[in-house]
Order: structure tokens, then sequence, then C-alpha cells
């Protein structure tokens, strides 16, 4: 029964495709960084966050992968080039895809290691989320680079 691990893993990889996408899409790589009103979040550090994220919940946590995460820098760090944003994009959908490949679907039902989301979770639940987290960060993306071209 590993269609469900299976199905995670391509939901991620094509958003993680998707969101190449978006950054590429990008005509001027300065509005990668650009906010107004009351946008806070660029998209150049929407996309670091979901890196971060994948990176330490998956690729750290369930793959050993070694991964440190930097969580403030995800949103303080400014005008990193887009092709170093394209590069991270595509390693973390190597890692999450290399991780969830060996991942069974019996391990889905185990508990998540940490308690993330101030409760306990199994690793599904968990995989479920993050997916969902990375489509609502994707479709921020979307929209930032339709508004604040």
């Amino acid at each position: 029964m590993r269609n469900m691990t299976a199905s995670i893993a391509a939901i991620l990889a094509r958003d993680l495709d998707k969101l190449v996408q978006e950054l590429t899409l990008f005509e001027k790589e300065e509005a990668l960084w650009r906010t107004e009103g009351q946008i806070t979040n660029p998209a150049g550090n929407l996309c670091l966050h979901l890196v971060g994220n994948l990176n330490t919940y998956i690729g750290g946590i369930l793959g050993a992968s070694g991964y440190v995460r930097d969580r403030e820098a995800e949103f303080s760090l400014k005008n990193i080039p887009k092709e170093e944003l394209l590069a991270q994009v595509r390693q973390t959908k190597a890692t999450v895809t290399h991780t969830l490949d060996m991942l069974s679907d019996e391990a889905l039902q185990q508990p998540y290691p940490q308690q993330v989301l101030g409760h306990e979770m199994t690793v599904g639940f968990f995989l479920v989320h993050l997916t969902g987290h990375l489509s609502y960060h994707l479709g921020q993306i979307n929209y930032l680079r339709r508004l604040l071209p």
C-alpha cells in the first residue's frame, strides 16, 4: 500500500515544479522582493520559507539530511538572485522526493517526531498539512507576481 506516500510525493513534486515556473515568470528579478501596502512578505521570502519548511520537516526530520533551519533568515534575507532561489527549490524537490521514496505507507501512521502544530499527529497528517502549506504560499507567489510586476 505504497500509494499514499507516492501520492503525497507526487503532489509536492508537482507544486515545487510550479514554484520553479512561478519564479521563472517574474520578468524583473527585483519584483521578487517587492512589497506594497499591507503585503509584508515578498515572493522571494515566501520561496525561502517554503524551502526552509520542507527541508526541515521532510528532509531534516524524516530524512535525517542534517539540514539546519534559519527561519528568521527566510523572512529577512533580501535580493537573493533568482537563479539561486531556483537552485534551492530544485534541491528541495530532490530532497523531498528522495526522502518520501524511502518512506513506507505504514510509516504514515507513526507519530511525527515533533509537535510542530502544538499537538501530536501522524506523519501522514503532517505531510498532508505540508502539501497544503506549500499550495497556500504558491498561490500567494502567483498572485504577487501578477499584482506587483
